[in-house]
């Protein structure tokens, strides 16, 4: 799996095991939400200063968010 693929995979576990909508993970880390929408499918890359705002606003280290699942 690529590296995007992985990053929009854990962002969407971590906001579904938190409970947040995409919405509100959005509006937590000051992005729009169709970008929400495409970094959890892989359709765009996420700079570094995004990646630490969504993992803020997930209350997560931002090392989480490029962690490889099992």
């Amino acid at each position: 799996m690529r590296l995007r693929e992985e990053v929009g995979l854990n962002i969407r576990n971590l906001r579904n095991s938190k409970g947040m909508s995409q919405e509100q993970l959005a509006l937590a880390a000051d992005v729009d939400r169709s970008y929400i929408s495409e970094i959890e499918l892989a359709k765009n890359s996420v700079s570094i200063d995004i990646l630490e705002q969504i993992a803020l606003a997930l209350d997560v280290a931002p090392k989480e968010l490029l962690n490889e699942r099992g």
